[in-house]
């Protein structure tokens, strides 16, 4: 908004002109998101009180955990406001990049919301039943690839390929509705990936905050003639304006990590689990760096990894023995670490320190090639 209004006003002053910086506003961004989550975080979590809307835990999970039955969840409705609050204050609101993957976070959102009011409010221990909400976020990544195949958005750069890390000027090419197929896995990989991550105090949202980080990073870099030609990248005009969403995104995540440390005063929920998830693949999508997510989001994908190896593991022991078996004590692998005797904290702050080490070797990728 700030984008469209001030910078006409530079008749008036020279001063209006720092509006048109992406540097500027992103910074404006990211503070705006933190000091929107610090404001809105107390009567957020009054409210989820008030109206009784508690963590359900399960019985099965780690005992240490029992405590924390009641605990405000869907507190992902407070990364949401900041983020989409921030980004429309400074975000130019005509540019695709940033509306898609605004768009993304409140699709998402929207179901993760459901779900949790199932859960919570209408007592469904289940939710929103597992298929109905793979229907939701295939729907959506149905929806994304067919608009971006109809309307690219990328100028004279196919719609079908995707950059390869550490390799200059290669790209995969994708016939059209394998490009669709790939953009489905891409938003349920990483909305269910950061969903299965939120199972410790702090843990999704810190690593939420790192890989929006990196990606606005290197949205800022694809998005300038220079630097992408430099790094061997391909270059989309305006695509540096998603640094702006990307940071308030992180911004958001790190203002509602303020209350979910450790001992946590509110849980986002899949409110906001799926919401950062679908927001994080989609500026993936968006940038063709699908196939760097899979190293800036290598934590979530080691925790994916984790169930589904437990549960194909456990199926086939029991099919062949008669009796399921584990690979690890229980998944996802966080709570292995904790059933091994770890504290909380420091299986967060480890996994913390796993997330900054993937997004180093992401940066690597821009020299590596």
């Amino acid at each position: 908004m700030l984008y469209h209004l001030l910078p006409p006003l530079s008749d008036i002053h020279f001063i209006f002109n720092v509006f048109t910086y992406i540097t500027f506003r992103s910074a404006g961004a990211v503070v705006t998101s933190l000091l929107f989550a610090f404001l809105l975080g107390p009567p957020t979590i009054r409210a989820l009180r008030r109206l009784n809307v508690g963590e359900v835990v399960r019985t099965v999970g780690p005992e240490t955990h029992q405590v924390k039955e009641g605990t405000p969840t869907m507190g992902g409705v407070l990364i949401l406001s900041a983020a989409t609050l921030s980004t429309l204050l400074w975000a130019p609101l005509n540019n695709p990049f940033v509306m898609l993957s605004l768009g993304a976070l409140l699709w998402m959102g929207a179901i993760g919301f459901l779900d949790d009011y199932l859960k919570v409010v209408k007592g469904k221990r289940d939710g929103l039943v597992a298929r109905y909400k793979l229907v939701g976020q295939v729907s959506f990544g149905t929806v994304l690839a067919l608009y971006l195949l109809l309307r690219p958005i990328w100028g004279s750069v196919d719609p079908t390929v995707s950059m390869v890390p550490f390799f200059a000027d290669v790209v995969v090419r994708f016939a059209a509705w394998a490009y669709v197929l790939f953009v489905i896995v891409v938003i349920t990989g990483s909305s269910n990936g950061v969903n299965l991550t939120d199972g410790l105090d702090g843990l999704a949202a810190g690593l939420t905050a790192i890989a929006a980080i990196v990606i606005g990073l290197f949205a800022y870099l694809i998005g300038r003639v220079d630097s992408s030609a430099y790094l061997g990248l391909l270059y989309f005009p305006g695509a540096a304006e998603m640094t702006v969403f990307a940071v308030a995104l992180a911004g958001a995540a790190i203002g509602f990590l303020w209350f979910n440390a450790h001992p946590a005063e509110v849980f986002m929920g899949d409110t906001g689990s799926l919401a950062l998830g679908g927001a994080i693949g989609t500026m993936a999508i968006l940038l063709k760096t699908e196939f760097l997510l899979v190293i800036v989001g290598g934590v979530f994908v080691m925790e994916t990894l984790s169930v589904v190896i437990q549960r194909v593991w456990f199926r086939h022991t029991k099919k062949k023995y008669g009796e399921g078996r584990r690979v690890f004590r229980m998944a996802p692998i966080h709570h292995h670490f904790e059933k091994l005797g770890w504290a909380e904290t420091k299986v967060v702050i480890r996994f913390w320190i796993l997330g900054i080490l993937c997004a180093m070797l992401a940066f690597s990728t821009l020299k590596i090639r």
